[in-house]
């Protein structure tokens, strides 16, 4: 595995979870706003929901019932995100550390909810990547490795999170903690994202206005941070990529 030169965009032959000729609205961390979240769900365009649904905000069940409606209807999909995994040992019975988010998210669910959710988190892809406007297009919860275009996401192991898994998961951590105990996060796999390819990501909170963040790079790649502290005291952002920016003849690519 090497994340220190830059990749050529590659693609598959799997089959997209997208449906060819759809638009997407990509939405970011939710973290229990499922007022917010319902709002968002409301369009014609695919959900791609960047993972971390639950903890924090006051209705994770909620959201998580948002989600798994839009997986059942064909309508959307989320991305395994950090909470999500967590929450998914917890429900398990692994061992995770238990704060009082989490505590509070396992509370709301009851026992047909916990297990839907725990089918749906099993199953959810760790990136997906899609074809819009010309440009490829990366959606992955935390941050972006050379090695995941076109390469299928693995599935999440039962110990730890390494490799490019780690790096969908939680960005790429300074090996530093902050002042309120949180690991401190890098950019710099920001530097690395190929010209051509745009990476939408949640993860990090790095607006400063209340709006997504752009990040571009000398090469030519670009990073869309859409965290905008959804459950946290901030709200929640989307964007929307129409299916009209798609230029005929190409096809959603995963």
């Amino acid at each position: 595995m090497n994340d220190d030169a830059l990749s050529s965009p590659g693609h598959t032959d799997r089959p997209s979870p997208i449906p060819a000729g759809m638009g997407v609205r990509v939405v970011g961390d939710v973290h229990g706003d499922a007022r917010a979240f319902a709002i968002a769900a409301e369009t014609d365009l695919f959900v791609v929901q960047l993972g971390d649904l639950a903890d924090y905000g006051p209705d994770s069940a909620g959201a998580i019932r948002i989600a798994l409606r839009l997986i059942e209807q064909r309508r959307g999909l989320f991305l395994l995100g950090n909470h999500d995994l967590k929450l998914a040992r917890a429900l398990a019975g692994r061992d995770v550390r238990m704060g009082p988010e989490l505590a509070q998210t396992l509370s709301e669910l009851d026992g047909g909810l916990r297990a839907r959710a725990l089918a749906a988190i099993t199953a959810a892809p760790a990136w997906v990547e899609w074809r819009h406007g010309g440009q490829d297009v990366l959606f992955v919860h935390g941050g972006f490795h050379t090695d995941m275009p076109g390469q299928a996401p693995p599935p999440a192991p039962e110990g730890r999170v390494q490799g490019v898994l780690s790096r969908a998961l939680y960005g790429e951590p300074t090996g530093r903690v902050q002042a309120d105990g949180y690991p401190e996060r890098s950019l710099r796999w920001v530097d690395r994202i190929p010209e051509g390819i745009t990476v939408y990501c949640g993860h990090d909170r790095r607006s400063a206005d209340g709006r997504p963040y752009i990040r571009r790079n000398h090469a030519g790649g670009t990073a869309v941070f859409l965290d905008t502290g959804a459950g946290k005291g901030g709200h929640l952002s989307w964007i929307d990529l129409p299916a009209e920016f798609v230029r005929a003849g190409e096809t959603p690519v995963d």
